[in-house]
C-alpha cells in the first residue's frame, strides 16, 4: 500500500497552516502577528497586500487550527476531486482575497485564520449533486442554520469573526451556483 497525495491544494494549504502556527510558535506570536493577520491598515503599509492573502494560514491556537483544518481535510478533498485542483485554489484565494480586503479596510481588528474558508467549503459542498435549474434543499439548511447563527452571534462582541465565516459561506454560495451555470452552458 502507498500513501497517495490525494488532494494537492487542500493537503498543501493545510501544512502551510501548520507550519505558519508552528512559525509562530517559535517566534511567541510576532510571525503570526506580522505576516498572517490582516489588519486595518489601508494600503499605506506594503505589507497589507500579503497580508490580504496570507492571513488564512494563521491562527491563534492549536485548537484554532486543528478545529479549521478538521473541516477542511474532510470536506476539502471531496471537493477538489470534484472540482479540480486549479479550481479549488482559485476558490481559496478569492474567498481569501473577498475575506482580507474587507477586514483592512472595514473592520477595527485584525482578521487570521481559515474559518472563511471552512464556510466557503460548507456551503460549496451542499452543491455536490446539484442539477441544473433546482436548488438544493441542503443548500437552504445549510445557509440557515450557518449563516444564520454566524448572523446572529455577529450582533455580539467577541474575538470571532463572524464576517469571515458569512463571506466565506457567501463565497462557497457563489461558487457553487457558478459551477452549476457553467455545466448548464456545457462549460
Amino acid at each position: 500500500m502507498k500513501i497517495h497525495y490525494n488532494s494537492p491544494v487542500i493537503l498543501t494549504f493545510s501544512l502551510m497552516a501548520f507550519a505558519v502556527m508552528m512559525l509562530s510558535v517559535i517566534t511567541a506570536g510576532t510571525s503570526t502577528s506580522l505576516l498572517f493577520t490582516a489588519w486595518p491598515s489601508g494600503l499605506m503599509n506594503p505589507l497589507s497586500y500579503l497580508r490580504i492573502f496570507t492571513h488564512v494560514l494563521g491562527h491563534v491556537s492549536w485548537e484554532h487550527l486543528f478545529g479549521n483544518l478538521t473541516l477542511i481535510l474532510l470536506i476539502g478533498p471531496l471537493l477538489e476531486e470534484k472540482y479540480g485542483s486549479k479550481t479549488m485554489l482559485i476558490m481559496i484565494v478569492i474567498t481569501a482575497l473577498i475575506t482580507g480586503i474587507i477586514s483592512v479596510f472595514f473592520m477595527s481588528t485584525g482578521l487570521l485564520g481559515a474559518s472563511g474558508i471552512v464556510f466557503m467549503l460548507i456551503l460549496l459542498s451542499s452543491f455536490a449533486n446539484i442539477k441544473s435549474g433546482h436548488v438544493p434543499l441542503t443548500f437552504i439548511i445549510i445557509v440557515a442554520l450557518f449563516l444564520g447563527k454566524e448572523f446572529l452571534a455577529s450582533l455580539k462582541p467577541d474575538t470571532i469573526s463572524q464576517f469571515a465565516h458569512i463571506m466565506g459561506g457567501i463565497c462557497g454560495s457563489f461558487f457553487g451556483f457558478l459551477h452549476t451555470d457553467s455545466k448548464k452552458k456545457g462549460i
